[in-house]
């Protein structure tokens, strides 16, 4: 477990600056797969293993539970949106961008066309 303690200056490709002492000629490199990306990309580097839910909203609707309750295979749901109107992308249940849904062989996918900017609350 102590192996996972890292420091943020060794994602980013950086060394303290007293950690390197002495002649660098003898060819220590220590340039790796994160020392190549932009500074933006290593910087975040520490997250892109971290699991987000994702969903993409066609529509809304709301009914009664009775109404509900009601439902059947074949029963069609009258949605919010019209076809050929944007969807929503959110990401951990906060609005990201909207976009088309697409057809990729025999699957649905999303194409983004729009990125949501939302101003940070501060506190």
């Amino acid at each position: 477990m102590a192996d996972e303690n890292f420091e943020l200056n060794e994602l980013d490709g950086t060394s303290p600056p007293d950690a390197v002492s002495g002649d660098q000629s003898e060819g220590m490199n220590v340039s790796t797969e994160i020392g190549n990306l932009p500074r933006s990309a290593r910087e975040l580097e520490a997250v892109y293993d971290i699991p987000v839910k994702v969903s993409a909203v066609l529509g809304k609707s709301t009914m009664q539970v009775s109404q509900l309750l009601k439902l059947g295979q074949g029963a069609v749901i009258e949605l919010d949106r019209k076809v050929g109107e944007a969807i929503d992308i959110y990401v951990n249940n906060r609005l990201v961008a909207r976009g088309e849904v697409v057809v990729v062989e025999d699957r649905l996918g999303v194409t983004m066309t729009e990125i949501i900017k939302t101003e940070r609350a501060t506190s």
